[in-house]
């Protein structure tokens, strides 16, 4: 009865074991991935917020980045809100 209750398991463990290769745990890569590119943002560099704009950044803060939307527009923005850097040369891509 031992072996037979395992084997009724055994589906469900294999699904789980797919469910976790193929969903969560690249899930939990791209959030360190972006966690390591927010930490290692500077001066100068250029990002993508999560409203689409593209901005300079003027001073990573703690919680906050002062951002450069033009040439005399600076203005906070939270953390949470960077969608990605842009890396050089793909400005225009």
């Amino acid at each position: 009865m031992d072996s037979n209750g395992l084997a009724s398991f055994l589906p469900l463990i294999i699904l789980f074991a797919i469910f976790y290769f193929l969903i969560i745990r690249p899930q939990q890569k791209q959030q360190k991935a972006h966690a390591a590119m927010l930490a290692g943002l500077e001066k100068g560099d250029k990002i993508v917020t999560s409203g689409g704009l593209i901005v300079t950044i003027v001073k990573p803060e703690e919680d906050f980045i002062k951002i450069k939307l033009n040439d005399d527009t600076i203005v906070k923005l939270d953390r949470s809100f960077v969608s990605k850097k842009v890396e050089i040369g793909n400005e225009n891509a």
